[in-house]
Parts: C-alpha cells; sequence; structure tokens
C-alpha cells in the first residue's frame, strides 16, 4: 500500500473511532484546495449533502469507503446541483457526472461510476467540471 494510502486509512480509522465519523479537511485537486467535510460511514454516507442550502465554491464533501467498488449516488433532497467525481483506491480520477440536477421526488436518477471507486468528491455544480480532469489525474487526500 502506498505510504499516504497507508497514512489516509490510519485517519480513517481514527474518524471511525471518533464521534459521527465525520471530519473536516482538505484535498487538493488539478493545483486547487478544497475544504472537505469527510464522510466514512454508512449514515453519513446515505445523508449526504441532503438538504444543505448552500456550499461555498472551494468546499465540498469527500465520501470514503472501506473497498473499490462500483458507485452510484443520486441527487434526492439536495437543494444545490453538484459536480460529482469518482476516485480509485490509488486516488486517480475515474469518471465523473458535472452539473448533476437536484431531485425532491421519489424516482430520482443515480449517476454510476465507470469503473471501481474508492472515494468520491462532490463539489459544487461546474466546479469540478472547469478542472478538465483526465483519467488518472489524481485527487490529494488528507494526510499526504
Amino acid at each position: 500500500m502506498h505510504p499516504g494510502l497507508r497514512a489516509l486509512a490510519a485517519g480513517v480509522l481514527l474518524l471511525a473511532a471518533g464521534c459521527g465519523a465525520e471530519g473536516k479537511d482538505s484535498v487538493r485537486l488539478s493545483g486547487h484546495t478544497y475544504q472537505v467535510e469527510v464522510v466514512t460511514t454508512d449514515e453519513a454516507r446515505v445523508r449526504g449533502l441532503m438538504f444543505v442550502e448552500h456550499m461555498p465554491a472551494d468546499h465540498g464533501m469527500l465520501f470514503v469507503y472501506p473497498d473499490t467498488a462500483p458507485r452510484a449516488f443520486w441527487m434526492k433532497n439536495c437543494r444545490i446541483p453538484l459536480d460529482i467525481i469518482y476516485f480509485d483506491a490509488e486516488a486517480r480520477f475515474v469518471s465523473a457526472h458535472y452539473r448533476t440536477p437536484t431531485c425532491q421526488g421519489q424516482n430520482c436518477p443515480s449517476y454510476a461510476s465507470e469503473g471501481p471507486a474508492r472515494y468520491v468528491l462532490e463539489l459544487n455544480a461546474g466546479v469540478g467540471e472547469a478542472l478538465g480532469l483526465k483519467p488518472g489525474d489524481v485527487l490529494t487526500l488528507p494526510g499526504r
């Protein structure tokens, strides 16, 4: 395992042991730094950014999973459109769905990764898209 990923895994375990298993940190992507809420529990991942009315342009949410697998997100009860960006176990860009619309109904579409992902970064709609990500671009995770 890459030393940086080992450090992140240790941090995730510490977060999981803490209250709510959530924390604030920062990530870097294509030369830009984003302040993120790191979520590592199923409960926090399900809640995600539901009901959030506003998020600063340099903020987001980083979903951390214990394994690498195909992922799919939906926008149920989200009040702001988002860019959903998927990364593999080495934090390399896999795929994204940009400018995903909000959904307040019962039949919300899901937005699946194009390959296995371990990390998912949600940013305000258009913020991630503007980065012009290419397969293999690396997300610098907390602690790296």
